[in-house]
């Protein structure tokens, strides 16, 4: 049976993320809270909602401050997307940014864990499907910009 959605019951978001991206390639990701409403214990982007009179550049700039204590330098906007999840839909903008700072002065202020993942350890991750989608999108544009 397929499921119906209400959408009166949805939450509605507008969105950044930012994928930090280290010399080795690895993407930074955070292990949401077991308490968030949207996605609680899965492994995501860092990033969240576009405030109102915000621009996405001002959010992502905003968000990175306040989740991991960095002042992004050069985030590149890559693409944007529609996204469902089982309580929630919205649209994504999606930056990447080549991180290569001392990572000990990054601090996780939201969020149960974080890590640097290549592609292929986060196959054993607890993921959204259109965040695999993303990573493989981020991969060919990272590929792209290291051919040129």
């Amino acid at each position: 049976m397929k499921k119906i959605l209400d959408k009166k019951k949805m939450i509605q978001l507008n969105a950044v993320v930012i994928i930090l991206v280290d010399q080795e390639g690895r993407m930074l990701l955070q292990q949401r809270s077991f308490d968030t409403p949207v996605m609680p214990g899965y492994w995501a982007f860092f990033g969240g909602g576009i405030d109102e009179g915000e621009s996405p550049l001002q959010s992502v700039i905003r968000e990175t401050l306040e989740e991991i204590e960095h002042k992004l330098t050069n985030p590149q906007f890559i693409f944007e997307q529609d996204f469902v999840l089982e309580n929630a839909e919205g649209h994504m903008r999606v930056y990447v940014e080549r991180f290569y700072g001392d990572k000990k002065k990054l601090k996780l202020k939201e969020g149960r864990d974080w890590g640097w993942f290549t592609s292929g350890e986060m196959q054993q991750l607890k993921m959204i499907l259109h965040d695999r989608l993303v990573i493989k999108k981020v991969e060919n544009h990272i590929r792209r910009k290291d051919e040129i």
